[in-house]
């Protein structure tokens, strides 16, 4: 499931919650920054099932609405014969009547019933979309249809809703930032369970993905991202002492911070991993810091990082495959 960028963005940023206790009472242990690691990894899957979960509620939720038009004392046409498209989406019955999902969703003890306030401003957006009306103006009913209207909804609901992002933060301290990668996997699903395949819980890593389909070798990106970590860890304050020799007029405590870690994970990606190329390591640190540091970090570490390599080539610790 997780892909090398993100698992080089969980390796920074664990980097750079240990750093900040390295000055407390309380400085972290190589162990317990692996420990973490790993629980933000597994947490970007649990968010993935989560937002899974939400297919049924919000089915329900219209239901419920389409009850209450036939309370109303003055009752319209529309009230009488109401359109039941959406209410009876043949997605929602899917993941409903599915026992390995829903086993694995209760498992987490997951539940979307205390949120139905983000449940109903969800679905009072999607009634006003144009492709929503079209979605019940057609007179077709398939899978595939419901599942491309799902699409709709997860791609253009979820990624800027403040109470989602709020309750998200709430539940966990993982799934910052990762929602909108779990949204693309679960648009995935959509689209596997709309050409018939039936639904599992995809694997951790990529890699594991890759596998399956591979007749050659597939590098293990659960054992790169676990080396790049140790890497990154143990190298820290040589690296990060290097960088701030090398940044002219910059005192080390007073660089940003997620820069120079940025800077000691893509030297240990270039140092330790001979088959990366240093141009994937570097454009790949680049692009993180882009929405990780400040206005300029990418100017910065792209300078630095290509100092910094030619330095090593040049003494010999750098050597690449």
């Amino acid at each position: 499931m997780l892909n090398r960028r993100i698992l080089r963005v969980k390796v920074f940023k664990s980097l750079y919650a240990a750093v900040q206790t390295w000055e407390s009472s309380s400085p972290a242990s190589l162990a317990e920054v692996q420990a973490a690691f790993k629980q933000s990894v597994e947490a970007t899957r649990d968010l993935y099932l989560f937002m899974l979960g939400i297919v049924e509620p919000l089915t329900n939720l219209a239901a419920q609405r389409l009850q209450s038009a036939r309370q109303k004392a003055h009752l319209t046409e529309e009230d009488l014969h109401p359109n039941t498209k959406f209410v009876d989406n043949l997605l929602s019955r899917y993941l409903s009547e599915n026992e390995d999902f829903l086993k694995l969703f209760n498992k987490k003890k997951f539940s979307w019933q205390q949120y139905d306030l983000v449940l109903k401003k969800v679905l009072n957006s999607v009634v006003k979309k144009e492709w929503y009306q079209s979605y019940m103006a057609s007179p077709k009913r398939s899978i595939k249809e419901d599942c491309a209207l799902f699409t709709h909804i997860f791609e253009e609901e979820f990624t800027e809703l403040t109470e989602l992002e709020d309750l998200l933060e709430d539940m966990n301290i993982w799934w910052n930032d990762d929602l909108a990668y779990a949204l693309t996997w679960c648009c995935r699903t959509f689209a596997d369970i709309a050409s018939g395949k039936e639904w599992t819980l995809p694997p951790l890593y990529q890699s594991e993905l890759m596998k399956r389909s591979s007749t050659g070798p597939v590098e293990d990106d659960s054992a790169f991202a676990a080396k790049l970590l140790e890497y990154a860890f143990c190298n820290y304050t040589d690296y990060s002492d290097r960088v701030a020799k090398l940044a002219e007029g910059w005192e080390k405590d007073r660089m940003v911070l997620t820069d120079i870690c940025l800077i000691v994970c893509a030297l240990c990606e270039c140092v330790y991993f001979p088959s990366i190329p240093l141009r994937v390591s570097m454009n790949e640190y680049v692009e993180i810091s882009k929405y990780y540091g400040s206005a300029k970090s990418n100017v910065f570490v792209n300078g630095l990082l290509d100092k910094l390599i030619r330095q090593m080539q040049a003494g010999g610790e750098i050597t690449k495959q």
